[in-house]
């Protein structure tokens, strides 16, 4: 979150979870001043988004205008919809390595990133012995 948030320029806080046991958060605490902010939720996977929206309540809560997601894998199980369409969010933004077109008929909040491209590059770049980290600073389009 930090490299993100040197490269575009901006602040940024945190939100620290402590877990009882796996897929349950105990408490949430937030790091940071999100009031009158437009807020960007990065984490790497949301399952039945309970965490996602839980945070993304605290950060109205702490004062933000708007909420959005940006997750690497919506798995978008059980209860995930429904929580995500009562949630907070403008949108919830996920890349494309699970097919989100079903979800997307019954949440209209979720967008994705096709990354189709990345990681076709990522395998052309592993096969022929290429730096794949270049990529990080490197994005094809």
């Amino acid at each position: 979150v930090t490299s993100i948030a040197d490269r575009l320029n901006v602040e940024f806080a945190l939100i620290h979870k402590e877990r009882k046991r796996a897929n349950e958060v105990d408490r949430m605490v937030l790091v940071g001043d999100v009031k009158d902010r437009v807020a960007i939720l990065v984490d790497d996977m949301a399952d039945t988004c309970g965490t996602i929206c839980h945070a993304a309540d605290k950060l109205v809560s702490a004062g933000a205008t708007k909420v959005y997601a940006i997750l690497t894998h919506g798995i978008f199980s059980g209860p995930a919809i429904s929580r995500i369409n009562n949630a907070a969010f403008e949108a919830v933004v996920v890349t494309n390595t699970i097919p989100q077109e079903e979800k997307m008929k019954h949440c209209p909040k979720i967008q994705f990133i096709d990354i189709s491209m990345i990681l076709a590059e990522a395998i052309r770049r592993t096969h022929n012995g290429e730096s794949v980290s270049y990529l990080f600073s490197h994005v094809p389009l």
